[in-house]
């Protein structure tokens, strides 16, 4: 494997996220091993798992709702990499993945690939902590069994009886996940998630703690850092977000941001022969593609999957639209074209992964708990979503506006659990000046979203890296090393520094 078509394997999982019923027998282990234990208490053990050789393995209790501690725990598992150079350590980074996925899964994928954020400061002189956020992953995870979204239910209804449908089927998705899992499922917001890392902290023995999140994860930082002054030394944000706006506006900045990033994609297929679709006018190729799934819908090639209709193909394609993910999507492009949509199943957005009922023959299960708590929900009629895809459909016509923010909208319709949204946009008072890295063309979020972050972290700093991926901590070095440089002295760039390479 190339090395780009490494990291490109990375972003696509960070993107994705990793599917949270991976079985490791030593992190099911260490939360059986740790019944009882006390909040504040991580039960350690030298994990067994070859790709974890020589790190620690362990599990902390939490309770399920903050507000009433003693009404039930759940269990957050941990992975600690020690630092190297323990005589010079300077504390212990938390390692949090983009999209609210299982972050020990993305710590197990760069030690395969030796990506080079594990080399310099960061590793030598900090431990690395990846933590399992509650319902995800090797924590103790969400399982439902209804699927997220059935063939004959549409995020695009047009009809009275179809809006009703699909608020129907939400809200029959969300009880059953409710009646399988108990309250977990309406506490897996910002705010008590924010309460688990604080947990954590006092678990490690660490009077600060070093944050490094990717999109959804700055977010989940800010919140810590407004909850918790003074209890942060360093945040490094890869690819902030911007929720201070109205959700309406953010759906529709992010859909006009993903269509740029998909007219980018166009102009370099029309420029090099790496692409699959070289010589043809792509934009209607994947028009017509996109057409004629929505006809007929194309199979995956798995009798355990259902064929995909073309909406279900622009959802996928956003998380393909990182550049080193190019060639991926011309080639998934193709591959649909000859029968096969295999590639954009595999690559389809989620926020949240959840496991399968093993006693279940569904698909697995997963849908974006964050998104239908932590954001209010503008939507309550079918005029309402109407006049919102006509706005979508504006900035974005090749995409349909077929963003993760609307899928959020759409999949939240009906949900019985209401919204709690992190309150956002005041300056966060005690957390240290971020340095905040942001791409200048990615899909998941425009450029200007840094700024917004930065905002509210007064001092910051955002550090532009000229392109349209993010993880850029592993894609360029010269966001390694103002990385390093920031983790280690607080030192930020200049504001203003942009990276070209």
């Amino acid at each position: 494997m190339t090395r780009n078509r490494k990291y490109a394997t990375w972003i696509a999982a960070s993107a994705a996220t990793v599917v949270a019923a991976l079985s490791v027998p030593v992190l099911a282990q260490a939360e059986q091993s740790n019944d009882g234990a006390p909040a504040d208490s991580i039960k350690w053990h030298a994990c067994a798992d070859t790709d974890f050789k020589n790190m620690q393995c362990g599990t902390i209790k939490v309770p399920i709702d903050w507000s009433h501690p003693r009404d039930g725990s759940l269990s957050l598992a941990l992975v600690r990499r020690p630092a190297v150079d323990q005589a010079h350590r300077q504390g212990t980074l938390l390692l949090n993945d983009g999209a609210g996925g299982s972050s020990i899964e993305q710590l197990r994928l760069a030690m395969r690939m030796g990506l080079p954020y594990m080399r310099g400061a960061l590793t030598h002189n900090f431990d690395l902590v990846a933590v399992d956020p509650r319902g995800v992953g090797h924590s103790t995870p969400i399982v439902c069994g209804e699927p997220v979204k059935p063939e004959e239910v549409s995020y695009y209804p047009k009809t009275q009886a179809a809006f009703d449908a699909l608020a129907a089927h939400n809200r029959a998705f969300a009880e059953d996940c409710l009646r399988r899992n108990g309250p977990l499922v309406a506490h897996t917001d910002l705010t008590s998630t924010a309460r688990d890392f604080e947990a954590v902290r006092t678990g490690l023995g660490e009077k600060q703690l070093n944050w490094y999140g990717i999109h959804y994860s700055t977010l989940l930082g800010r919140t810590y850092a407004k909850l918790y002054p003074g209890r942060l030394h360093t945040m490094v944000f890869d690819t902030a977000l911007d929720d201070t706006a109205s959700p309406i506006e953010r759906v529709v900045q992010e859909a006009a941001t993903a269509e740029t990033a998909f007219n980018r994609f166009t102009a370099w297929c029309a420029t090099t022969s790496d692409c699959a679709l070289h010589g043809k006018n792509v934009a209607a190729e994947y028009d017509a593609l996109v057409a004629r799934a929505d006809r007929d819908p194309i199979p995956t090639g798995s009798s355990a999957h259902q064929p995909l209709t073309g909406e279900d193909i622009r959802e996928a394609t956003q998380d393909y639209l990182n550049r080193l993910s190019w060639p991926e999507l011309a080639q998934a492009i193709v591959r649909a074209q000859g029968a096969d949509a295999a590639a954009f199943h595999d690559q389809g957005p989620n926020s949240v992964d959840f496991t399968v009922d093993p006693d279940d023959t569904l698909n697995p299960t997963q849908v974006q708990v964050p998104a239908c708590l932590d954001t209010a929900r503008p939507v309550h009629s079918l005029a309402q979503l109407t006049q919102l895809q006509k706005d979508l459909a504006r900035v974005s016509p090749h995409l349909g506006g077929a963003v993760r923010s609307y899928k959020a909208i759409a999949g939240c319709l009906g949900w019985p659990v209401p919204a709690r949204p992190a309150k956002a946009g005041a300056p966060v008072h005690g957390a240290p000046p971020a340095l905040i890295v942001q791409s200048t063309h990615h899909a998941l979020a425009p450029h200007s979203a840094g700024a917004a972050m930065a905002a509210q972290l007064p001092g910051s700093v955002v550090l532009s890296r000229e392109g349209d991926d993010y993880s850029m901590i592993l894609l360029s070095q010269c966001v390694q090393d103002a990385a390093n440089r920031y983790l280690s002295t607080r030192a930020l760039p200049a504001p203003g520094t942009t990276c070209t390479t």
